[in-house]
């Protein structure tokens, strides 16, 4: 088998696996192996040239796109449980930590809440920012 199949095989197996992956790093890989391939049919005994010409090749093109890649790439947008994190709300039933007791209203979802502080009690009818989730209850403070 010549080397210039090799690193054909090379560039395929790279691109296959880009279909796996996300942010096009892989890809970069096999098309600088396709590169590696072309100078390894005109000089095949040269193999330690073509393994440099690979790894500068997927460093230069992984460095020059990666501006490029980063405008393509998906928004990740915060979704369930995690997209009411800086959300307003209301209080429905009287927030006491302390008592393990307390529900707010975001969105016309209900939910238990807390405050930072164990010792603050809020109101019903207060307006309260989602300042995170622990587990099944926002963490709430005043607004």
């Amino acid at each position: 088998m010549e080397i210039w199949t090799i690193w054909l095989i090379i560039a395929g197996v790279f691109t296959i696996l880009e279909i796996f992956t996300e942010g096009f790093l892989v890809l970069w890989l096999g098309v600088a192996a396709l590169l590696s391939m072309a100078f390894s049919i005109f000089f095949p005994e040269m193999f330690t040239t073509q393994v440099i010409i690979w790894c500068v090749s997927s460093v230069l093109l992984i460095l020059c796109t990666k501006k490029f890649t980063d405008k393509i790439k998906p928004k990740v947008t915060p979704t369930n449980v995690y997209s009411v994190i800086g959300k307003r709300a209301i209080v429905t039933q009287e927030v006491n930590t302390y008592k393990a007791s307390g529900q707010v209203k975001i969105d016309g979802d209900v939910w238990s809440a807390k405050t930072e502080d164990s010792e603050e009690i809020i109101p019903v009818d207060t307006h309260v920012e989602i300042l995170r989730v622990e587990g099944v209850k926002v963490v709430i403070k005043k607004i």
